[in-house]
């Protein structure tokens, strides 16, 4: 949490004035039972009207001031508090973008969403609060025994033991609650990725009628939530009537001993009412302060999960400087991948070469490696053992930047992003011109469906690209990554949605292209690889065939196998 204040350094002013201004109204505040006194023990007492008229004046004026003060304060308090939680957002967003895919993969998307969205949330609310009440709640509860013991110490050391009495209450409840909420927050962590898994998969969930058996997986989850959170919230809730229990025992005693003081002649009638408005001070600002306190656990716990995030050091580092590259060779040198660093490896033993200008298919069954091999290349993820080569330099020389310019990566889930169709083929080049992404479009065989749409370029995107068919998702990815001219293209089973005769026309517009990238096709198809200068062959993790097409059909049973099935499947089409 110390390092996160550090996101404040831009409101020291409101920091400071906020919680000022709380106290001059708690000031003011202070005064009320004084007057009351002086109203009761000087105006009624020798029934002296004008006198009871200029106090009640001055109560209205003590109002007014500390209504202004306390309108003050809020509004620095949540200019300090909104500010901060921007500032705090931007920081763990940005920090979010320089994990790399292991990291991502650690961290877990539900719990950074969380921690992006409810956990910055409590921050700010704590931070709110924090502002307006921390100092002023103390103040008052010191300031009202403080009054209490000018008007009367013997009565007043009723405050010396009721106050003690509420701190072990208060801050006991405080210490058991704290490391509760931290697990409410991992709790929902795990609501949060039900939920997110259903609604990403709900197209499948419908398709085997799983609705039922997912909702009450689900209710399982939010019911173990919601109990857990029932659990905790009964014991904060003590805090109040036990806070309330107390401070009304302690105005009990304090009446019997005023009445007894009072009769002796000690103190006057007003003095009593005094004490009484003083411990009414204390019980209201206790409870704040209890409330206060549970706000600030929870923002407590839910800072250390957002520190965690922003204070956590990315496992792949990018090197400063270098030249960029012209040569677009790519090389693997007995590379091995193992996720997570535990477990039986993806990739073993992998080596080859790629010279510029080549096609290289990848091909083999579903968990053979085929995306983990093409992820190593922009150093999605980093080799365990072995090394990658780009260029001639292993990727981990290269800046990132300058890595992940040279290449173009179209993904096997083809993303799009809300915007129109020119701010998403941008992405690959911001200040490519309509030329440049016409021409990538007709590369990738979407120029004839997007001159169809009522304004073209600038046609509206949903979220995901839903308002466009599969096939067409997938080639406006590939244009995408056409326009920035890559020296390394990857197309990661990129075409399976779509048919044979515009999939064999976009691998012929590739070949053709002026620039002549590297290129790697990940394909289930042995028919979009046979014109490949190399195929690989990946099995369980390790090639077991490199060569042409008529090389492996000879020489590699694996691919032999592919290829016969689906050549048979084409038969019988």
């Amino acid at each position: 949490m110390k390092k996160l204040l550090g996101y404040l350094t831009e409101y020291r002013k409101e920091c400071v004035l906020g919680p000022l201004f709380k106290l001059l109204e708690a000031s003011f505040e202070l005064l009320v039972p004084l007057v009351m006194a002086g109203v009761i023990d000087t105006g009624i007492a020798n029934r002296d009207q004008g006198y009871i008229i200029r106090m009640c004046l001055v109560l209205v004026a003590l109002g007014v001031i500390g209504l202004a003060c306390s309108l003050t304060a809020q509004f620095f308090a949540a200019k300090a508090s909104v500010g901060f939680a921007a500032k705090l957002r931007a920081a763990l967003f940005n920090r979010i973008q320089s994990l790399s895919f292991s990291d991502m993969d650690a961290q877990g998307t539900s719990t950074l969403i969380t921690r992006m969205t409810s956990d910055i949330n409590q921050v700010q609310n704590g931070m709110n609060l924090t502002l307006r009440l921390f100092l002023r709640s103390p103040f008052v509860v010191f300031g009202a025994m403080v009054m209490a013991f000018t008007i009367d110490w013997k009565a007043a050391l009723i405050f010396v033991v009721v106050i003690p009495l509420l701190s072990v209450v208060v801050f006991g409840v405080m210490l058991w609650t704290m490391p509760r909420y931290k697990q409410v927050q991992a709790w929902l962590d795990r609501v949060l990725g039900a939920t997110r898994e259903n609604l990403t998969g709900v197209r499948v969930v419908r398709a085997f009628g799983r609705e039922e058996s997912e909702a009450a997986a689900f209710q399982e989850e939010n019911n173990g939530l919601t109990h857990f959170q029932e659990f905790v919230g009964k014991v904060s809730a003590l805090m109040n009537p036990v806070t309330y229990i107390l401070i009304n025992l302690g105005a009990v005693a304090l009446i019997w001993v005023g009445a007894l003081r009072v009769d002796g002649g000690m103190i006057t009638q007003g003095a009593v009412v005094a004490l009484l408005n003083y411990m009414s001070q204390i019980l209201v600002e206790l409870v704040k302060l209890a409330n206060l306190i549970i706000n600030i656990t929870k923002a407590l716990a839910c800072a250390n999960r957002v520190a965690a995030v922003i204070e956590f050091q990315p496992g792949m580092v990018s090197p400063a400087g270098g030249e960029a590259g012209v040569d677009a060779g790519v090389a693997f040198d007995h590379v091995e991948l193992t996720y997570g660093g535990a477990g039986a490896p993806s990739l073993s033993e992998l080596s080859f070469s790629a010279r510029p200008g080549e096609t290289i298919g990848i091909i083999g069954g579903t968990g053979s490696g085929k995306s983990s091999l093409v992820n190593l290349i922009p150093r999605f993820y980093d080799a365990t053992a072995g090394r990658v080569l780009v260029g001639g330099r292993d990727v981990r020389e290269w800046p990132l930047e300058q890595l992940r310019n040279l290449v173009g990566v179209v993904p096997q889930r083809a993303a799009l992003f809300t915007g129109t169709i020119r701010e998403n083929l941008l992405w690959g080049k911001e200040t490519a011109g309509d030329q440049e992404l016409w021409q990538a479009l007709e590369t990738a065989q979407a120029k004839e469906f997007v001159e169809q749409k009522p304004k073209g370029l600038d046609e509206p995107v949903e979220q995901g690209g839903r308002n466009f068919s599969g096939g067409q998702r997938q080639r406006l990815t590939i244009a995408r990554a056409l326009v920035r001219r890559p020296k390394i293209l990857i197309l990661d089973d990129s075409a399976s949605a779509l048919d044979f005769a515009t999939d064999a026309r976009l691998r012929q517009a590739i070949h053709q292209l002026d620039y002549r990238p590297t290129v790697f096709i990940v394909s289930q198809r042995t028919s979009s690889l046979r014109h490949a200068d190399q195929i690989i062959v990946l099995d369980d993790g390790q090639a077991v065939g490199i060569g042409t097409h008529e090389q492996l059909l000879e020489s590699c049973e694996v691919y032999r196998e592919i290829h016969e099935s689906q050549f048979r499947k084409e038969g019988r089409q």
